[in-house]
Formats: C-alpha cells, sequence, structure tokens
C-alpha cells in the first residue's frame, strides 16, 4: 500500500467514523485506494453516492432523510479534500461539494442551520449558526483544526445543542472556505475578536455567555483566543499543540505539507518557521476563562511525569511559559489521548499546569489523537461542563 494512504488509515481511521463515516464505507473506500494519487477521487465517488440518495429522498419529499444524506456527503467530501493538498484543483472541487451538500441541508436539520459571513482584516471567513429553540441562549464558538473544518464538526455539536447552547462553527484563517485566500495565523485571538463583535451584533444569542472549543490544532486556537478575548467566558480544548513547531519533525508528512499551503508557505523551511509562531509559551497566562481540557495517553513522545519535568526544564515551563500561561484564567476543560500518536498528551498537561484560572484535565487514559476512539469518553460530558459554566440546568 502507498506509505501515504497507509498513514492517513492509521491516523485518522477513529476520526472518520466517529465523525460521521459509515464503518464499511471507510472500509470499503480505502481499501480500493492503492495510490494516493487517488485518494480524493476515490472519496468524491463514494460522496456522491451519498449526495444521490438525498437527493432521491428531496423528490419523495423527505425533506428529515435528505438533510441526514447532505451531511454525510458533505463528511466524504471533505475528507476526500482534507489534506489532498499536492492537487489543489481536484481538491478545491471536492471542498466545494462539501460546502454546497452541507448547505443544502442546513433547513433540514433539527435545529436548523444557518449559514453566515463574518468580516475580517480585508476578507471574510464562513461560519454556520445552528440555535436550540430557546431565546438568546448562550453560544459556543467551534474552531476547527489543520485539516479539519466547520462541516466536519456536525457530529460535535449535538450535545451542546442538546443542552442549550447555540453553535457557531467558523472557518477561520487557514481553515475551510478561508484557506484559500487567508493563510493560518498564530494570533488567532484576531479571528476570535471578529466573531465576538459579530455575536455582539445579534438580539437571539446571549453575547454574555460566549465560549470556545478547539480540536486539534483548534486546541491551540481556542486558548490563544481566550488568553486575549476576554468577552469569552469558558474554553474546551482537544488535543492541541502547547507548541506546535516542537513537535513539527514528528509529524506526519501530509501534515506537515498541509501545514505548508494553508500557511501559504513557499517551502517546508518557510513553514517551520510560520510553526514557530503557534505557541502558548507567552500567552497562556492570559487565559482568565474556564477550561476544560482533553487529552488522550498513547503518547510515544512523552514517557510519564519525569519526561514532563524534562521538557519543562528544556523549555522554559517554570520560567517563561508558566509565568505568560497563567494569564488563562476563564475556566477551562482540556481532552487529551495518552496514546495520541500526533500532539504528545504532555502540551495538555503543560496548559493545565500554566494556567491561571479553573481548570480540568481529562486524560483518556487509552485514547488516541482527540481520543476520536472514544468520544463518548468526552463529549457528553464536556458539554455537562459547558452548560454548569453558563448556569443551565442539568437534563
Amino acid at each position: 500500500m502507498d506509505p501515504k494512504v497507509a498513514s492517513a488509515i492509521s491516523h485518522w481511521a477513529p476520526r472518520f467514523v466517529s465523525n460521521g463515516v459509515m464503518l464499511a464505507d471507510f472500509e470499503e473506500v480505502t481499501g480500493s485506494i492503492r495510490r494516493w494519487e487517488d485518494w480524493c477521487a476515490a472519496w468524491s465517488a463514494r460522496a456522491k453516492m451519498h449526495e444521490d440518495l438525498a437527493k432521491e429522498s428531496l423528490d419523495d419529499g423527505y425533506r428529515l432523510s435528505a438533510g441526514e444524506h447532505f451531511v454525510r456527503a458533505a463528511m466524504y467530501y471533505h475528507f476526500a479534500k482534507f489534506v489532498f493538498v499536492q492537487d489543489p484543483v481536484q481538491m478545491r472541487a471536492a471542498h466545494a461539494n462539501a460546502v454546497e451538500c452541507y448547505r443544502k441541508a442546513l433547513p433540514y436539520m433539527r435545529p436548523p442551520g444557518e449559514r453566515v459571513e463574518i468580516h475580517f482584516s480585508k476578507g471574510k471567513f464562513a461560519g454556520v449558526l445552528r440555535k436550540p429553540p430557546s431565546a438568546r441562549c448562550p453560544v459556543l464558538v467551534m474552531a476547527p483544526g489543520l485539516d479539519s473544518t466547520k462541516e466536519e464538526l456536525h457530529a460535535y455539536e449535538e450535545p451542546f445543542l442538546a443542552r442549550g447552547i447555540a453553535i457557531l462553527a467558523i472557518d477561520g484563517p487557514g481553515q475551510g472556505e478561508a484557506e484559500y485566500e487567508i493563510p493560518i495565523c498564530g494570533d488567532y485571538e484576531r479571528a476570535a475578536r471578529a466573531v465576538v463583535d459579530w455575536i455582539e451584533q445579534r438580539n437571539d444569542l446571549n453575547k454574555e455567555n460566549i465560549a470556545i472549543w478547539g480540536v486539534s490544532l483548534g486546541g491551540y486556537y481556542a486558548p490563544r483566543a481566550a488568553a486575549f478575548e476576554k468577552r469569552i467566558r469558558a474554553c474546551i480544548a482537544l488535543s492541541g499543540p502547547f507548541d506546535w513547531a516542537e513537535i513539527w519533525e514528528a509529524l506526519p508528512e501530509l501534515t506537515r505539507e498541509t501545514f505548508r499551503v494553508r500557511s501559504h508557505s513557499k517551502d517546508e523551511a518557510a513553514a517551520r518557521r510560520r510553526a514557530g509562531e503557534l505557541s502558548l509559551t507567552h500567552c497562556a497566562r492570559n487565559i482568565e476563562c474556564p477550561l476544560f481540557i482533553v487529552a488522550g495517553r498513547q503518547d510515544r513522545l512523552a514517557q510519564g511525569r519525569r519526561e514532563l519535568f524534562r521538557q519543562d526544564a528544556r523549555h522554559g515551563v517554570g520560567r517563561a511559559s508558566r509565568r505568560h500561561a497563567g494569564d488563562v484564567e476563564c475556566p477551562l476543560f482540556i481532552v487529551a489521548g495518552r496514546q495520541d500518536r500526533l500532539v504528545p498528551a504532555s502540551h495538555a498537561e503543560r496548559l493545565a499546569k500554566s494556567v491561571s484560572g479553573p481548570v480540568e484535565l481529562l486524560m483518556v487514559e487509552d485514547g488516541g489523537h482527540n481520543a476520536n476512539n472514544r468520544p463518548y469518553r468526552y463529549r457528553s460530558r464536556s458539554a455537562d461542563w459547558l452548560a454548569a459554566q453558563f448556569g443551565l440546568p442539568r437534563i
């Protein structure tokens, strides 16, 4: 098997299945791919099958079924594109199909979705807002990672919506629809500021109860935003890096190349320099809101607390990063997988040790990256935690 195909399957199989890909489809599609160059076409073909099912359901008047099929089609088109950066023509075509299928699904979702646009710098980025029936409900901003988009976050949204929390899933700088014009930026708080400004203009959302959530590289973006944007009241971080450059050499080739493209870097050396801009070392102390961190722990790069302390000494956590990280004062919930082969679980531990505010670290001992192989360990629990931060009743 092509090494890149094998790498994609090895690192991301649980993610595909936990976020909406049928297991049989995953096995059949990946089993049919012999060359990485065929990845996008194979997944797009299976996506088209689900898109056709959606159209048939819509023609027959079954709107809920159509919505479900359109969401699944969007997910498959997204995974056709997610790290397929070596062929921009194929990648952009699959991405356009993902966006369009998801747009078609919006009115048939429960609750329905609203496509929105948020002005940022000299451009804009897209988002999807979904609201529970309650008036002026609290809102959770959801930030994707390096190769995820607002469409992929659909499966993560449901527990929060069920607890009365509105969801605003965005494609920020270097993400989704924004990635072609706006490169990845380390200072994600600028994007967060634009989003919070937008929320404050809405009369159907509670601007006093805003939280932010991020997955993978979004697990860096969310605490980074919370460190500087004080209108954010709580934060959830899933398997985010404390310092992206620190793990650069250990990342899969597909991930490094995807970062190069989405950071608009001319070569890997330039991308490596850009990676150095994504660090919580000098800002985590600014995080003052509640924070929930989820981590998994099959981490080949960090071996227990002794290694963590050695890393602290090497990277100055006892001095600079702890001093600055402590400015994170909002409640923080961190989720990490102990078996994470992409972002060592020690990064979650460093963040938890560095912030000033209330923090809960959920270490999923048998979890991989984002604990995608154990979603039941944290998805409902993180929603319960956030509902409590907002003072919502237990249900």
